[in-house]
């Protein structure tokens, strides 16, 4: 089975930047595609950004341009980097992993903008 652990959240001020970290464990190797959703307080989750099979990345439109996905195999590690957060940025963010059969689920890692 996959592991995600989430970390790097916390509190920020608009226009700042934050990384997340997702760190995978288990049978990494069966991972197919990984990503980033975020759930909002009184909203649905929503995809952030996402690697599939072969490298390729796909952004909500509201991220493009100010988040970058990216992934170290080495380190079995996925990073979000997050450049000029607004408010409507805060969210708990969930480290997302898809294997054959299962969707696989971080705890999230809260993330707080203030303006």
């Amino acid at each position: 089975q996959v592991q995600l652990v989430e970390s790097g959240g916390g509190l920020v001020q608009a226009g700042e930047s934050l990384r997340l970290s997702c760190a995978a464990s288990g049978s990494t190797a069966r991972i197919l595609s990984i990503g980033w959703y975020r759930q909002a307080p009184g909203k649905q989750r929503e995809l952030v950004a996402i690697i599939r099979g072969g490298g390729s990345t796909n952004y909500a439109d509201s991220m493009k341009g100010r988040f970058t996905i990216s992934r170290d195999y080495a380190k079995n590690t996925v990073y979000l980097q997050m450049n000029s957060l607004t408010p409507e940025d805060t969210a708990v963010y969930y480290c997302y992993a898809r294997v054959p059969f299962l969707d696989v689920w971080g705890q999230g890692t809260l993330v707080t903008v203030s303006s």
